[in-house]
């Protein structure tokens, strides 16, 4: 027996029924009937979850919370991973907790593990540390956006960056090396208006590398440009100057290198 839909899959206007019939004893009858009407015919918010989601949260229930035993049934590695497929979940119905509150839990002190080092990764980290996990950073346009420690220790997460999975803080090693490479500059390059591989997006310029190191992509394949974020963060941890076309070491950074 077909699911009762409310709503036309051609126009997308509300159904209405116009006849209904009694397979026990073949009463039927004949009226406008509102669909809707009846809470079994309306659409639930579960309807919203794809059945993987559907599992990991039917799974949650039996095992009553236990996360340690939803990553065992379900072959999930790692408890963030878990953490993470919950929260969207939450998202997607509507329950979630407000990003503040998420955040609480995240364990700053294991962040950053290496307090001297040179390295932009750990520099940024150790910077949101002293920020409580997250920081307002400036765009060379000057609009300003709000970046965040993710609580696996390794990702960072911005709403300008509607991407998964999500950035990590390694990407930031990958432009400061490729600047190093090129005498301490480097072109931001495009990778809106261009594919990966053209002048504009390849491996010389920041948005080709981070590309390159992110999603792999083979020459022509489209890319996400998330440069914009990218020199704001490096230059609110003063690792570059964040110019217009382009990005350059400070020359404090570097002294750090010597």
């Amino acid at each position: 027996m077909a699911k009762i839909i409310n709503t036309c899959p051609v126009c997308s206007e509300k159904l209405i029924a116009t006849e209904l019939h009694c397979a026990a004893c073949g009463l039927t009858l004949k009226n406008t009937f509102e669909l809707d009407e009846h809470p079994q015919h309306k659409e639930t918010i579960f309807d919203r979850l794809n059945p993987q989601q559907m599992d990991f949260l039917l799974t949650f229930l039996r095992q009553q919370g236990n996360m340690k035993a939803v990553q065992g049934e379900l072959g999930i590695k790692y408890h963030y991973q878990a953490k993470k497929e919950l929260t969207e979940i939450l998202s997607i119905l509507g329950l979630s907790q407000p990003e503040s509150d998420y955040e609480e839990e995240l364990p700053m002190r294991n962040l950053f593990s290496k307090p001297k080092s040179t390295l932009a990764s750990d520099i940024i980290k150790g910077k949101l540390i002293e920020n409580g996990g997250k920081a307002t950073v400036t765009s060379v346009s000057g609009k300003t956006y709000e970046i965040r420690a993710a609580a696996d220790g390794v990702s960072f997460y911005c709403s300008a960056l509607p991407i998964k999975p999500m950035y990590t803080f390694h990407h930031f090693d990958v432009v400061v090396d490729l600047l190093l490479r090129q005498n301490g500059k480097a072109r931001k390059g495009n990778g809106r208006n261009y594919k990966f591989g053209a002048p504009e997006c390849d491996e010389t310029t920041v948005v080709g590398i981070i590309a390159k190191n992110f999603s792999h992509p083979e020459p022509g394949d489209s890319v996400f440009d998330p440069v914009f974020i990218f020199s704001a963060v490096l230059e609110w941890a003063g690792i570059v100057h964040n110019e217009r076309g382009y990005l350059q070491l400070t020359a404090s950074y570097l002294a750090m290198l010597q």
